[in-house]
């Protein structure tokens, strides 16, 4: 029997009527049974979340961050549970599932830190003679109920990077976690009683479009947070009346190696940029411009490195390449590659779907029109490309409708700077691939890639508001 697993509502365990069997996208094995919330449960979680409000708001940051650390410590001790989890219901290779882990673990800790030191300004505010002896300064205030939802690549920690900074910030959120994969999410759930959250303050429920659409149209929400697909995403933010918008959305990463880039590095790096997590990442690597004058060197080497990839059960230790999320993206993908292909591409290795599996694949010679250049893949496949020019690779890196991170391997510090000056993205990386993230940093992109930042100290700047009070000095009556 596969276990079950409730949602969590308003501080509580619930089920409902509308049973979602989770499974495994290996061998479609049963992993657990879940449920999704009605509409009943869906206006109690709000309607608890404003209630709660009036408690986190109040909550001394000391209190807080002791909250975070708690939820920290939980994950700390199930860790092993939960990356064997995101193995079976996600289908990562469990070597990366438990990186995922550690990097959550990371993120509420981080977010701990940050619960202290939500700051602000002094602002002299004497600088004309109608204004002397008047003086500001600033604080933020947390902004009310939160409404998240999470992809399924990361169903651990990209769902912690909306919970931990409203927790952080004195918020409290409803958070859909990903039809696909949910199971994470809940049990993370079960760690929100014993660190001490209040009731109501967080809701983890899976949902259907209808009752997730609220989520969206309901203005008893401050903030919408929304991490997937660009076309999801804006259709969101159009829709969402009032509050803010949040959006970490997709692309296409384009990484430059030049003709000083030491190879002996950005070839595995690449490697794993393009295939970690069957390319089901917002930056995994997609686009390779490479200086003609390390072309065939970097083709042969790069090509020999992507054979060694192991595909196979998600749960093997040896295993580099597991399942895609289902077989539709498989089957897409395909059509991608042999669409490519009749307009001119060459496979230099992979190319072919097995299931649910995509081998990992590149391609060389794929006009940039094409969408397995110019959509966002979100599949195990690279596109290799030469230039004989630094100017001409930033150009075609900035050829495209998305802008989250781009890597540039380079020994030349002009040739950073100017990368960093001209890329039309939210985050350069030199000398490393654009899929590089650390939990802290401001994560985010420009065009149809995403509004606003994540990343702890950036979101919990979304989700609070500027005040400003300002003192005139009066003296006292004589």
């Amino acid at each position: 029997m596969a276990r079950e697993y409730p949602f969590y509502c308003a501080g509580e365990w619930r089920t409902s009527p509308n049973r979602l069997e989770i499974r495994n996208p290996y061998n479609d094995e049963l992993v657990g049974v879940t449920y999704t919330a009605t509409n009943q449960d869906f206006e109690d979680a709000v309607t608890a979340a404003q209630r709660a409000f009036e408690v986190t708001r109040r909550l001394q940051s000391y209190e807080r961050a002791e909250i975070l650390l708690r939820l920290a410590d939980g994950l700390r001790r199930r860790q092993e549970e939960f990356a064997r989890l995101i193995a079976q219901e996600a289908g990562k290779p469990i070597r990366d599932a438990r990186v995922e882990v550690q990097r959550g673990i990371f993120t509420l800790t981080t977010a701990a830190e940050e619960a202290k030191r939500i700051g602000g300004e002094v602002i002299p505010l004497d600088l004309m003679a109608y204004s002397q002896g008047r003086f500001g300064f600033t604080r933020r205030f947390p902004i009310g109920p939160i409404a998240g939802i999470s992809p399924f690549n990361f169903p651990l920690n990209l769902a912690l990077h909306k919970i931990a900074p409203a927790l952080a910030s004195g918020n409290t959120i409803v958070l859909k976690p990903p039809s696909r994969d949910p199971l994470t999410m809940l049990t993370f759930a079960e760690l929100l009683d014993e660190a001490g959250v209040p009731k109501g303050a967080v809701s983890i429920m899976p949902m259907d479009r209808v009752v997730g659409d609220r989520l969206v149209t309901d203005e008893r929400f401050k903030l919408l947070t929304f991490t997937g697909s660009p076309d999801v995403g804006w259709d969101l933010k159009a829709r969402a009346g009032k509050k803010k918008v949040v959006l970490e959305l997709g692309g296409n990463a384009g990484v430059i190696v030049d003709r000083t880039a030491n190879l002996d590095v950005a070839i595995p790096r690449i490697r794993v940029g393009a295939f970690a997590y069957a390319g089901q990442v917002c930056i995994s690597v997609q686009r390779v411009f490479v200086h003609r004058s390390r072309w065939d060197e970097f083709v042969e080497r790069f090509v020999e490195e992507v054979k060694k990839i192991k595909m196979g059960d998600p749960l093997d230790e040896t295993t580099d390449l597991g399942p895609m999320i289902d077989e539709k993206a498989a089957r897409r993908t395909q059509d991608w590659v042999d669409s490519a292909v009749a307009e001119g591409a060459k496979v230099l290795v992979g190319g072919k779907a097995e299931g649910r599996f995509f081998q990992p694949t590149v391609l060389v010679d794929a006009p940039p029109w094409h969408p397995v250049c110019s959509r966002e893949a979100f599949a195990p496949l690279v596109v290799l490309f030469p230039f004989d020019d630094f100017e001409q690779a930033l150009a075609a890196v900035n050829d495209s409708v998305y802008g989250l991170q781009a890597g540039v391997f380079t020994g030349s510090l002009e040739h950073a700077l100017r990368a960093f000056e001209v890329l039309e993205v939210g985050g350069v990386i030199i000398n490393d691939i654009p899929t590089f993230r650390i939990d802290h940093m401001p994560y985010g992109g420009v065009k149809d890639s995403g509004l606003s930042r994540e990343g702890l100290r950036y979101a919990i700047e979304d989700m609070t508001e500027l005040r400003l009070v300002v003192f005139n000095r009066v003296p006292e009556p004589s």
